[in-house]
């Protein structure tokens, strides 16, 4: 009843709180009511197979371990949290991965970014670039106040590039032709959210209120950004240097038009990169931000492995009563010790199978709930069989290292030990 109230707490926790308190608490109540309801779940399916199990050997196996369940209950617990939470942090992370990865072919269309830094230079910079590539975007932004919360106002030139592979969520009807027009903006994901504004809301830019024409996806952006056609955005901001472009050009010759404005030019690498770099580099932070997760996915299947082990060796003397009549039927001890480790890696598949939805419903509470209230932006679930195989087969493997010695002491113990049994017995 505990585990089912906990869960129900779970489910009720966004009507009674808000914000992360709400989503903490949801994360709460679903690892601790799951992890209560696992002894009785299992006790559930060893009886299942208990009663469909054939010869008297089989029989015992399962009836047996279904007796081991109070004793090794607490480790098993732990055995679940720790795939759940293996399960939710890696879809989580994967679901990132594989969507900023998309996110990033979308944001950084253009083959090179260059920042000229004065005013005259750009333009002479510009001038000398005219015919030599397919298109320069000016790329401009300023501090502004959006709905009542510090953000940040960027420029769009109306091109293909931005029409083609901006990343939008949501917006009106000719989006692209109507914020070519000056007849709105749009707005990042954050901004969505946080204010619950949407296409055909209006949003209030440093007290001027212009329609919103559409969403986008903006992730890594802690503050609210509204968009503006660039001829927009020079009217509005008459005052500020333009010194930076994106530059569209073939592939096979960004390389050399990258040397010839550090030889022209004198532009350093902080002040131009090229499109592959930059996503290299965002990469590359994106991987060193979460490669923390991948060892403590290793430490708790660990202290999981260690609390079994624990269990196990605690419970080996308490079981000979149980064993010592099967050997002196004829079971070897070798025997018995194979089915010891059997069960330790049946209970780990079973538990991980258990453990399976109870991680996915977390990664969809992280990704939905948790990751909305702290960021602003919400990440498209995706789902790695994979990786829950691996996990599932790396749980095994752990439940049955924890058993070996135990199993091992069993198949080493001398017979006198198993016939002390009988003679206590008496």
């Amino acid at each position: 009843m505990a585990g089912v109230a906990a869960l129900v707490l779970a489910a009720l926790a966004p009507l009674v709180a808000g914000g992360l308190t709400a989503g903490f608490a949801m994360l709460g109540g679903l690892l601790i009511g799951a992890a209560l309801l696992l002894p009785p779940a299992l006790a559930r399916v060893l009886r299942w197979a208990e009663a469909r199990a054939h010869g008297p050997l089989a029989q015992w196996f399962w009836a047996d371990t279904r007796q081991q369940l109070p004793g090794l209950s607490l480790a098993l617990m732990a055995l679940m949290l720790a795939l759940a939470a293996n399960i939710g942090v890696s879809t989580m992370v994967g679901s990132f991965r594989a969507t900023f990865a998309g996110w990033l072919d979308q944001r950084l269309a253009a083959e090179i970014y260059l920042d000229a830094g004065e005013a005259d230079r750009a333009a002479d910079i510009a001038a000398w670039l005219e015919p030599r590539v397919d298109a320069i975007l000016p790329l401009a932004s300023a501090p502004a106040t959006i709905a009542d919360r510090p953000g940040q106002v960027m420029a769009m030139a109306d091109h293909a590039t931005y029409r083609d592979a901006w990343p939008l969520l949501d917006a009106v009807p000719d989006v692209w032709d109507r914020l070519a027009a000056g007849d709105g903006v749009l707005i990042n994901e954050q901004l969505f959210h946080r204010a619950g504004l949407g296409p055909g809301d209006g949003v209030t830019i440093d007290g001027d209120t212009l329609p919103v024409l559409g969403v986008y996806s903006d992730y890594g952006n802690p503050l609210a950004q509204a968009v503006l056609t660039h001829a927009a955005f020079v009217a509005r901001y008459p005052d500020l240097p333009q010194t930076r472009f994106a530059l569209r050009v073939a592939s096979a010759e960004v390389p050399a038009l990258v040397d010839a404005l550090r030889d022209r030019f004198g532009l350093t690498a902080d002040r131009m990169r090229d499109q592959t770099s930059l996503k290299a580099l965002s990469q590359d932070i994106f991987e060193q931000t979460f490669a923390v997760t991948g060892a403590l996915n290793l430490l708790t299947l660990g202290v999981a492995g260690v609390a079994i082990f624990t269990s196990l060796l605690t419970l080996a003397d308490q079981r000979l009563p149980q064993l010592a009549p099967l050997w002196a039927l004829g079971l070897t001890r070798a025997r018995l010790a194979r089915l010891e480790l059997l069960r330790a890696g049946m209970l780990a598949a079973l538990t991980a199978v258990l453990a399976l939805p109870v991680g996915l419903v977390l990664a969809w509470m992280l990704l939905a709930v948790v990751n909305v209230e702290a960021f602003g932006w919400r990440l498209p679930m995706r789902l790695f069989p994979a990786d829950w195989a691996g996990l599932a087969l790396a749980a095994g493997l752990a439940a049955v290292l924890a058993a070996a010695l135990p199993a091992w002491r069993l198949w080493r113990r001398p017979p006198a030990h198993l016939l002390g049994v009988f003679v206590h017995d008496r």
